[in-house]
Parts: structure tokens; C-alpha cells; sequence
């Protein structure tokens, strides 16, 4: 059995691992790389062919896990793509999305291109191309054990990061030297306490695990998020400012709504909430069309008549008129938009419109790749340019990791030291190259034997 980690390997996005066990080639997960790796050009290539893919097992619908298996499918992979099911119905509105952008920006720069009389780009896949790519999709249960092939058996278990989000148990019977070996691949590890989605699952064994560690150097700040949350919107609405949340359309987005729903509800902020996102209009109805996924509380709300992604005051915007009249709009208001990392979507106008003004603020819930604008605002940069404007950071910036999808330090060691037997090997994946390796010595002082590998490199397992 061989693995080779191809993405999201001495860095967090663009999550790409292979195993080939019994004659047969599984890829996990086949997704986009973003920032810095995307900037240099690591999208448009695979050191592999399609059509020698058997399978790939998507652990989530976030784009850096499952954006390039429309290319993917370009390039002649004719297999499954097995998920849970609330994953495959996420994926039917975020990958035509993620088309229709990919599209879109390859106009933007092929406008300059032809100016220039350069060759002309294409995108890297369409919007038609994303549609034909759900064809592939199997959606399965929760703790359902099936078979890919001789030998080879999964089953998905719950890992709290996303809504469908899942951790892969992989059962083989190697017919390479006669062993039985399991080996676990933990997508990403969520936050214990998380709004509408369980808690991540623990596993009992496996010989191996292809774990990620993007919070393994670090804790999340013991302070309730919902009450600093609270105190940075009423302060901002205090000043007369507007609230700027980037934040991914699917998962981030309705666990903020939640929040709201909770505040809104008990009267303790009292504003218009706008979600400037379209994507995440239709996120949000594939998360009711999936609440038997929601965790006790949200579903003890549902029972009441209480439907905690909605509530009075909140808006959805679709259409890019709706858009621009949010700018019209002068009391003070909360704005969610998309993309989480500020790369883009509409949340560039709203950084644009709000980021010089001292009364707003602009609130970050998720992680921030190096090389992101989020990044660069977060790291309070005196200045940063967006859609070609050297623009001032005059805003106050806010960071509240307690909303966090991924699980920091304390909770991925309890994941991992959750286990009946220690693992033979566990290999980091998904965490920057300083993470991986503080986190790779913690685990090595309690006796795990730990791999971190580069991208292209290749695993005996």
C-alpha cells in the first residue's frame, strides 16, 4: 500500500493525497489550491492522470478539498466520487459556483490579454463542466460500510467541520503482503460546541492516520465567541458602523446565522443582517433540506418551530443590483459575504466600501492563508490593494478563532489520544510548514511515530 500527498501537504489548501492498495487508485479528497499556491500556478496542474483514478473519497465540500474534481474529470477520471449525501448536495451548488467564478475572473484577465495581443486563457473548468461532474457523485450514510473493491472497504464517520464533513475509515485486506491494515484520514477536525453540526466523531483504531493540524501549534481563546462576537457588534452599532464578516458561503455562513438567530431573538442587537451571497442562499436550503444532520440543540429549535437559519431583519441578497444597494444602506448593519479569505466575491466591494472608515469593523471567523487579502488585513497591514486600489486598513480588524471550523491543539490531540491502540505511523497533512512540525514533536513526546511529508512524496505503508 502506497500513499502519496500531492496537496495540502506543508500547506493547508488544495488537500490532494492518493493511495493505491490492491491494484486500484484512490484519491482523497482533489481540491483547489488558493493563495500563494494557486498565485504560482498550482491549479492547472496534476503530476497524475485521470483516467487512473478509481475513486476519490471527498472528505467535505469546502473548494480546498473538492474544487478541482470538475478538472479532475477534464482530464478523464471516469470513476465514483463517494461522499456523504448532505456533502454531494453542497457540492451541486458550490462547484457550479466555483465554475462560474473560475469562468468569470478568466474573462476579467483575457480583456487585458487580448489589449496585449497575448494567447488567450481558458478556465479551468466551466460552470457546464461542474454540472457534468455531479454525475460522478455517490452520496452515502453516515456509518455505512461499503465496498470499493476487493479488499477494500469504508465508512464515513461524522468529523464536525462542516455540515456532511467526514473522517474516512479505510479497511483493507492488502493482498501486497497478505496483512489487515485500517487507515483513517481525518479531513478536517472540527471545533468541539459548534453551532448546528455534532461534535467530531472519535475513532476507536487504525493502523495508520493521515491527520490534519492546521490549529497544532496553537489554542483558540477560552472566551465565549458568542459574547465577543456580541461585544464587537454592539460596539460597531454603537459608532453607527457597519459589521464586515468574511466568511465562507457554505458552513461559516449559517453557524454566524445561527448566532444572530440567538441575539436577534433575545433582542440584544437590534439591526439589519444582510447575506450578500448567492451561494449561500442555496447553502442554506441544502442545510435545512439536511437537519436530521444537525446537532440536539439546533434540532430541539426545529421541534419548537423555531427555525434557527432564520429570522426577522436578516436578507438575503441575490442579484448584484441587491448588492450594490447595500452601500445605500446608512444605519448600521451586519454584512456576511464571501469568499472567507477575501479573494473574492463580493466581500472585495464590502472590504472596498468600509475598510477606510474607523466606526466599522471587519471580523474574521476562519483560518487565513499567507498570501490571502484576509490574510494581509488580518495581519493589520497599513495598507492593501483590492481590484487595483491602494486602500488604507483604518477599520478595526477583529480575529474571534472560538469560530474556528478546524479544532485547535488541545481538541486534535484529544481526537488522536482518543484512540484504543496508538497508531503504527501518523502522517500531517493540511497545517503550514511551522505547525506541522511543532505539532509533529508534541505528538512524537507522547510515542507516536509521525511523518511530515513534502508535496510529491511517496509513502510505504
Amino acid at each position: 500500500m502506497i500513499l502519496e500527498t500531492y496537496g495540502g501537504a506543508g500547506f493547508v489548501t488544495g488537500s490532494c493525497h492518493i493511495l493505491r492498495v490492491n491494484n486500484k487508485t484512490i484519491l482523497l479528497d482533489c481540491g483547489l489550491f488558493q493563495g500563494k499556491e494557486d498565485k504560482s500556478g498550482e491549479n492547472t496542474r496534476f503530476p497524475f492522470k485521470g483516467e487512473e483514478i478509481d475513486y476519490v473519497i471527498l472528505s467535505h465540500g469546502h473548494i480546498d478539498h473538492s474544487g478541482r474534481i470538475p478538472y479532475l474529470i477534464k482530464n478523464g477520471f471516469k470513476g465514483e466520487v463517494i461522499c456523504t449525501k448532505a456533502t454531494k448536495d453542497l457540492c451541486e451548488v458550490m462547484l457550479r459556483d466555483s465554475g462560474s467564478i473560475q469562468e468569470m475572473e478568466c474573462d476579467i484577465k483575457n480583456k487585458n490579454r487580448e489589449r496585449k495581443g497575448y494567447k488567450l486563457l481558458k478556465p479551468l473548468y466551466t460552470e457546464e463542466d461542474s454540472k457534468r461532474a455531479l454525475k460522478y457523485f455517490r452520496g452515502i450514510e453516515y456509518g455505512e460500510k461499503i465496498k470499493l473493491f476487493q479488499g477494500v472497504y469504508i465508512k464515513l464517520k461524522d468529523a464536525g467541520h462542516l455540515l456532511g464533513s467526514a473522517i474516512t475509515e479505510i479497511y483493507i485486506d492488502d493482498i501486497e503482503d497478505g496483512e489487515e491494515k485500517k487507515l483513517v484520514y481525518s479531513g478536517d477536525i472540527g471545533n468541539n460546541h459548534r453551532p448546528l453540526i455534532e461534535d467530531p466523531s472519535k475513532i476507536n483504531n487504525g493502523d495508520y492516520v493521515i491527520m490534519e493540524c492546521t490549529y497544532g501549534d496553537s489554542y483558540h481563546e477560552k472566551e465565549d465567541y458568542f459574547k465577543e462576537l456580541m461585544k464587537i457588534i454592539k460596539k460597531t452599532i454603537e459608532r453607527k458602523g457597519k459589521v464586515v464578516i468574511p466568511c465562507f458561503s457554505i458552513g461559516r455562513t449559517q453557524e454566524i446565522i445561527y448566532i444572530l438567530n440567538n441575539l436577534v431573538e433575545k433582542e440584544e442587537i437590534k439591526c439589519k443582517v444582510f447575506v450578500d451571497s448567492p451561494l449561500a442562499k442555496k447553502a442554506t436550503e441544502v442545510f435545512n433540506k439536511h437537519s436530521s444532520d444537525f446537532d440536539d440543540e439546533a434540532k430541539k429549535l426545529l421541534r419548537q418551530g423555531d427555525n434557527p437559519l432564520e429570522f426577522k431583519g436578516l436578507v438575503f441578497t441575490e442579484s448584484k443590483e441587491e448588492s450594490k444597494a447595500i452601500r445605500k444602506y446608512k444605519e448600521p448593519a451586519i454584512i456576511l459575504s464571501s469568499s472567507g479569505m477575501c479573494e473574492g466575491g463580493r466581500i472585495k466591494y464590502h472590504i472596498l466600501n468600509y475598510l477606510e472608515e474607523e466606526k466599522n469593523s471587519i471580523v474574521f471567523v476562519g483560518y487565513q492563508s499567507p498570501g490571502t487579502l484576509g490574510r494581509d488585513i488580518l495581519d493589520k497591514k497599513e495598507y492593501v490593494k483590492i481590484l487595483g486600489k491602494k486602500i488604507s486598513v483604518l477599520a478595526e480588524v477583529h480575529k474571534v478563532p472560538g469560530l474556528s471550523g478546524h479544532g485547535d491543539k488541545r481538541i486534535l490531540l484529544d481526537w488522536i489520544e482518543s484512540f484504543q491502540k496508538k497508531p503504527r505511523k501518523i502522517i500531517l497533512v493540511h497545517g503550514e510548514e511551522e505547525t506541522r512540525l511543532a505539532f509533529k514533536k508534541e505528538l512524537e513526546k507522547k510515542g507516536y511515530c509521525v511523518l511530515s511529508p513534502e508535496k510529491g512524496c511517496t509513502i510505504k505503508l
